[in-house]
């Protein structure tokens, strides 16, 4: 149906940035909107940001004014812009689309990608 495929974390000091990229591929026509979670360990996942085909977009009061989402229906991609990091955004990212199967909606995931961020 849909695949996702997920880049960008890594290792990184507190204060500075990465930015996550997120590509789709499949039945991407059907997807009406795509996002990113993140899993800490030890916790349960959670909405970091989110955005749908109008442009309306969710932030995690956690990440607020920290983080941008944003997305190219065109390349099927979204990414994510994370300035001023935390040590409490360490975390395994997951990308997730939201697409119309029938007439309900079906949750895809990515891989998930690793963000690390030391003091």
């Amino acid at each position: 149906q849909v695949q996702l495929v997920e880049s960008g974390g890594g290792l990184v000091q507190a204060g500075e940035s990465l930015r996550l990229s997120c590509t789709a591929s499949g039945l991407v026509s059907s997807i009406f909107k795509m996002g990113w979670y993140r899993q800490a360990s030890g916790k349960q996942r959670e909405l970091v940001a989110d955005i749908n085909n109008f442009g309306l977009i969710n932030y995690a009061d956690s990440v607020k004014g920290r983080f941008t989402i944003s997305r190219d229906n065109a390349k099927n991609t979204v990414d994510l812009q994370m300035d001023s990091l935390k040590p409490v955004d360490s975390a395994v990212y997951y990308c997730r689309a939201d697409r119309f199967d029938g007439v309900v909606s079906v949750g895809s995931w990515g891989q998930g990608t690793q963000v690390i961020v030391s003091s």
